[in-house]
């Protein structure tokens, strides 16, 4: 009842829609309310001015009216604890369906005022940092319950701070969507034969030395780094084979044919990822989009996947 009631109320706070990062929050775009603890003391308070009016004792008014004012300043406070805090950025890493994000978010002032005691809400999850001029950035995970892109919920950032009798909060929505890789299916049959008959490429020798080292590039598999003549020669070093002969593979979408709809794309997936495992080139070709061409490494695995996610789904595709 408590969830529901709150969804219904934040379709009246700001922002009520997605909004394009930096976004600084305001004063149109903070609350503040007592938490139980201020309601507990405002009854007090209460029943303070009551006795002090009621038996006439000064020394007891006035410190109701102190206390009072405190509390008064404390909404204030909590207040300025949110003032002027800005959301720079929102990143993550793909990772598979059923998987967590591991988001990045990174928050910034607009002025040189420390801010202790920051909770950032994210759906159920919740962390707390502390903000000072130089900003921060802070790990968030959200869960993924499907492949593609996922757009991001409001994002709540909120205080209790200083005296934990006032709760300021206040929202950021991200128009942001982060790509989520299809799960890779469990049990998978072994990888298709690779082009011309041959189960696993053979490798054709260049003179007397069929491992040349070359200077690391980005996306070379780690199992090609010459750790020994690394360290001799203080610089990444990779052995660089020839081409394969007939050691190829082309993951097609026919290779999966009788199987429902997501499960090929799981079994794509996990075919993607044993090729990347076992350093082979390999290339994809999907229904209606252009086919990947022959390739290994971080870089190509993730146009890989990424194609896989984007697939569109089987109720939009039928």
């Amino acid at each position: 009842m408590l969830a529901g009631l709150r969804q219904r109320l934040q379709r009246w706070m700001r922002p009520r829609g997605p909004e394009v990062l930096p976004v600084q929050l305001d004063r149109h775009r903070i609350y503040v309310l007592p938490t139980a603890s201020g309601l507990f003391f405002g009854l007090l308070l209460g029943t303070m001015l009551l006795g002090a009016l009621n038996f006439n004792n000064n020394p007891a008014l006035l410190l109701a009216l102190l206390l009072a004012g405190t509390a008064l300043a404390s909404l204030i406070a909590a207040h300025m604890q949110l003032s002027g805090l800005r959301m720079d950025a929102v990143s993550a890493e793909p990772v598979a369906a059923g998987e967590d994000l591991q988001l990045r978010i990174a928050l910034s002032t607009a002025d040189a005022r420390v801010r202790r005691g920051l909770c950032i809400r994210l759906a159920d999850r919740f962390t707390h940092t502390r903000l000072d001029a130089n900003g921060t950035t802070v790990a968030l995970a959200l869960a993924t319950t499907q492949r593609g892109l996922l757009p991001l919920p409001r994002v709540e950032l909120r205080t209790v701070q200083p005296l934990g009798l006032a709760r300021a909060w206040g929202y950021a929505w991200p128009a942001q969507a982060l790509l989520v890789y299809p799960a890779p299916e469990t049990q998978a049959p072994p990888l298709p034969q690779a082009e011309g008959g041959q189960g696993h490429p053979q490798l054709a020798r260049s003179g007397e030395d069929p491992h040349h080292l070359r200077g690391y590039r980005p996306g070379d598999a780690p199992r090609t780094v010459a750790w020994k003549a690394s360290a001799r020669r203080n610089n990444l070093l990779v052995r660089e084979y020839e081409l394969p002969r007939g050691g190829e593979l082309k993951l097609d979408w026919q290779h999966t044919h009788g199987l429902p709809y997501e499960q090929r794309i799981r079994r794509l997936a996990r075919w993607v990822d044993d090729a990347e495992r076992e350093g082979r080139r390999y290339a994809l070709n999907l229904p209606a989009a252009l086919p990947i061409p022959y390739g290994n490494g971080a870089q190509h695995r993730h146009l890989c996947l990424r194609a896989l996610a984007l697939l569109p789904t089987e109720a939009r595709r039928g």
